[in-house]
Formats: structure tokens, C-alpha cells, sequence
């Protein structure tokens, strides 16, 4: 191998790490900022008087919003600069934290959630696209993972870090800090996120609009009710476990809170470990399956067994690496039915069941326990599961994309 040789992949290996730091931050602070609210409901109720549901409405409207726009937003992608769109759509939630931090108004605060579901559409499309379209074919799994990984790590840095803020500067305050590390991440997004394009971007990209034929296609639809499916166990695991288990089995808080947090945790280290394993094989529905498969037994077991803290956590731990396990695989299975130039497109149609399981879910797993059946809510969250693991399983093969 000659010196250029050497010198050309150790380019392109460094372009990747910075493409993949810089679109990985982004995702980091996109979490973030959709936890921002939470830790700090007692004291906007308090302070706009104002109910637990009515505060829920700024999620809704939120998740409503990026659910119109999302697809949309996908097809700019592809047409436009993933890069500065990325950027953008963090300056928009950034401006609207702002906004919603100096307005002393509770319907103001609302139609800033409303703005920032604006800005949230770009993640996944921008994301996706950028990855897909630069880094270089090896890297693409441990890529997506890496990815994964800082979307989780910016959910569990901020409840911590808000709470911080709001110690130091009240609550408008912690929502101004938000804002900068948003401003802060866009700007290490358009200084960093270069890449070296590895797939043309082909006509049909360049359409009057997105490819509905596509995006109507057997492979896209089962990715998207996938996704939805996935979603929807997955905002039950995590936001109700604690609510459910208690309710059922008079389970500790604390240890209850101990189980969710494992769980939580070991997903985190899942999704590298999957990464890692999804670039040494090709059966990802297979792994998918099985990483799911944990999950849904492991709810099948709190809804019959009250196993005791120390099982509770472990098995619980176990289900979390496992799941985050799929989550490489998952995007793996996107990115093998795309065609080149539509990543952003595809990506944005298909993640946008998070955001229907985000107007659904809530709805759905809070009412069976507010009428006292957190037996069903369990077996609910299972057969979400396992429907999730049937339809990745009928997503057919398409090598559309290298």
C-alpha cells in the first residue's frame, strides 16, 4: 500500500469520526431538549396554575406537529443541505426555549412546543441522511450505533443537568441553558459535519416532491408500523414501569426506579454492543428479533410474577442490553430497502412512528391504569412487542442501497 494510499484512508477515516461526532451531538441534544420539561412540571403548574394534562398538551402538540412535518422535512433533506438543515433545526428549538422562557404566558409556552415539533422534524431525516451518504460502507453500523448511543446519553444527562440549572437560575433560566448547548451543538454541527459523498443522489431526489410511490412500498410501510410498534412498547417500558409495577405487585419505588434505571442504562451499552455485532453479520431482522424477544418476556413475567428487587433489576438490566442491541440493526434494515438519495426521505417517513406512538401511547397505557388493570397494561406492552417482531420479520430484502 502506498503513502497516498495510506494518507486517502487515513482522510477518510477521520472524516468519518467527525461526521459521526458532530451528527451524534446533534442527536444528544435533540433528546435533551424533549426532556427538558419533564423535571420541572411541579414548578410551571405551580407557577401557571395549571394541571398535569394541561402541561401534557405542550407534548402532544409537539409530538403532532413533528408527526405533519417530519416526511416533508425528510424530502428537503435529500433536496437541500442535510448539514445546515441539521443545524437549523436545532437554532429553531433553541429560539423557541428562549421565547418560551422570557413570555409569561402558559399558551405561549405551548405554541413554543409547537414550534419546536418544527424543529425536531429534521433530526431523524438529517441524521440519517448524513450518515448514510458519508460514511464509509464498514463503518456504517458501529456509525449508527455511536448515534444511538449519544440519543440516549442525552436523555439521561438531562433530567440531572436541568435540574442543576434550575437550582442555579430558576426554571426560565434552566430553559435559556438548554437553548445554549442547542446553539452550542449547531455550531460544532456546521464547523465539523463534513464527509466525502460515497452515493450520488440520483434524479428522482431532485422530484417536485417525495416519492410517495416509495414511501408507499411494501418494505417502507412495514419499517414504519415497525418503528410505531417498537415505539409504543418501548414509551411503556419506560415511562409506566415504575406506575405499573407498583400497582400490580406493591413493588418498592425505589427499587422499581432501580429496575427502570438498569434497564435504561444497559440499553445504552446495547446499542454499541449491537453496532458492533451488526457489522459482522447480515441477519438483522434475526437480531432484531431476538433483542425484542427480551423485552416482551420480560413483560410477560411482571404481569404473572412478583420476582423480588434483585431478580427485578437483573432480568430487567438483561432485557435493556438486548434491546439496545436491535437498535443498529433496526437502522441497518432502513438503510438496506433505501434507495441512494433518498435516505432523508425514507428516514423521515419511517421514524415518524415515534411520533405517532408518541400521541398514542400516553393515551392508551394511561388509561388502562387509571381504571386499575396494570395486569393488561404488561400483556399490552408485550403484545406491542411481539408485534414489533412480526413486522420486521415480513420486511422483505431489497439491495437498493451499497
Amino acid at each position: 500500500m502506498t503513502e497516498a494510499t495510506n494518507l486517502t484512508f487515513a482522510s477518510r477515516r477521520n472524516g468519518d469520526i467527525r461526521l459521526i461526532a458532530s451528527v451524534s451531538a446533534a442527536h444528544c441534544a435533540s433528546h435533551f431538549y424533549m426532556l427538558v420539561l419533564p423535571p420541572l412540571f411541579a414548578v410551571i403548574r405551580a407557577e401557571y396554575d395549571v394541571s398535569y394534562t394541561e402541561l401534557g398538551l405542550a407534548f402532544t402538540v409537539f409530538n403532532a406537529v413533528s408527526a405533519l412535518l417530519q416526511t416533508q422535512a425528510g424530502f428537503l433533506v435529500d433536496r437541500g443541505n442535510a448539514k445546515v438543515i441539521l443545524a437549523a433545526g436545532l437554532l429553531i428549538e433553541a429560539a423557541a426555549f428562549v421565547v418560551a422562557a422570557m413570555v409569561h404566558s402558559y399558551w405561549v409556552m405551548v405554541a413554543m412546543f409547537a414550534v419546536m415539533g418544527v424543529g425536531n422534524t429534521v433530526f431523524h431525516p438529517a441524521d440519517y441522511a448524513l450518515l448514510s451518504r458519508h460514511v464509509s460502507p464498514q463503518r456504517m453500523s458501529q456509525a449508527y450505533s455511536v448515534h444511538g448511543f449519544a440519543g440516549m446519553l442525552g436523555s439521561a444527562i438531562a433530567p440531572g443537568s436541568v435540574l442543576m440549572m434550575y437550582g442555579l437560575f430558576g426554571w426560565r433560566g434552566a430553559f435559556v441553558g438548554a437553548a445554549i448547548v442547542g446553539a452550542a451543538v449547531a455550531l460544532l454541527v456546521l464547523v465539523m459535519a463534513d464527509g466525502h459523498e460515497t452515493t450520488a443522489k440520483p434524479r428522482e431526489s431532485q422530484a417536485a416532491g417525495p416519492n410517495w410511490q416509495l414511501l408507499l412500498s411494501a418494505p417502507i410501510i412495514l419499517n414504519f408500523i415497525f418503528f410505531m410498534l417498537l415505539a409504543v412498547a418501548g414509551f411503556g417500558m419506560q415511562n409506566y414501569l415504575i406506575v405499573g409495577l407498583n400497582a400490580l405487585h406493591g413493588t418498592d419505588p425505589v427499587a422499581a426506579n432501580a429496575a427502570l434505571s438498569g434497564y435504561l442504562l444497559m440499553s445504552a451499552f446495547g446499542i454499541l454492543l449491537g453496532g458492533w455485532i451488526a457489522n459482522r453479520i447480515t441477519q438483522h431482522r434475526l437480531l432484531a428479533s431476538v433483542g425484542l424477544s427480551a423485552s416482551a418476556v420480560a413483560a410477560l413475567v411482571m404481569a404473572n410474577v412478583d420476582v423480588g428487587s434483585t431478580l427485578l433489576i437483573a432480568m430487567l438490566s438483561a432485557a435493556g442490553l438486548l434491546y439496545g442491541g436491535v437498535m443498529p440493526s433496526r437502522d441497518m434494515i432502513v438503510r438496506e430497502v433505501t434507495p441512494p438519495g433518498a435516505f432523508g426521505t425514507v428516514f423521515g417517513f419511517v421514524t415518524n412512528g415515534f411520533n405517532i406512538a408518541g400521541i398514542l401511547a400516553p393515551l392508551l397505557f394511561g388509561a388502562l391504569l387509571d381504571r386499575g388493570a396494570p395486569r393488561i397494561f404488561f400483556y399490552t406492552v408485550a403484545a406491542f412487542g411481539i408485534a414489533s417482531i412480526i413486522s420486521v420479520a415480513c420486511v422483505p430484502r431489497r439491495s437498493a442501497a451499497a
